[in-house]
């Protein structure tokens, strides 16, 4: 374990607090009118898949656990679990789908997805910044109205909604950001 200042906490890193083991989800700098600037931290429980919102001054220190790395394919999920796959081994981890939270529906067959471990088990999972999903419903386009800022809904191949320019119509492809389902640009080829 190694102590580290409040604001170098990232998502995706791994503290103790309070005798308890958390997977930092979000952070977020708050900068008051008055006063020192604090962190607010989103985080989930390793053991109990609870989380816990949390706020520390940036001064403040944490204990960070030294995490170990690795690559795996994910297979296909089994109930409650994800079922991935060593790439070097071909043995076959299962890991809760809690693990990636609201990111579950970005997960696709094959994937290689990043799973950081603590003396072997499993503690958080990181799936590649973009993902290439078809738009499967999609507003169409109102003619004049060419504002850079109207963005209109779209349903994407995995159910999940997000807003995407005009242009965009059903069955194309675009680059979805992973973190937070936003649109990036137009798939190419």
């Amino acid at each position: 374990m190694a102590k580290m200042q409040a604001n170098q906490m990232r998502a995706g890193m791994v503290i103790e607090f309070e005798g308890q083991r958390y997977t930092i989800l979000k952070q977020n700098i708050m900068i008051p009118g008055k006063g020192a600037a604090v962190i607010q931290v989103e985080m989930r429980n390793v053991r109990s898949g609870a989380k816990k919102d949390q706020r520390w001054r940036t001064a403040d220190t944490v204990e960070r656990l030294t995490t170990e790395d690795k690559e795996f394919t994910f297979s296909y999920t089994e109930g409650d679990m994800l079922v991935l796959m060593d790439p070097e081994s071909y043995e076959q981890t299962q890991v809760p789908k809690e693990i990636l939270g609201d990111r579950l529906p970005f997960l696709v067959e094959n994937m290689t997805v990043n799973v950081r471990l603590i003396e072997g088990e499993p503690v958080s999972m990181d799936l590649p910044e973009q993902v290439v999903l078809e738009v499967v419903e999609a507003d169409p386009v109102v003619k004049g109205q060419t504002a850079a800022s109207s963005y209109k809904p779209a349903v994407l191949s995995n159910g999940v909604k997000t807003m995407v320019p005009p242009f965009i119509t059903v069955g194309e492809k675009i680059v979805v950001k992973t973190e937070d389902g936003s649109y990036y640009e137009r798939a190419k080829g």
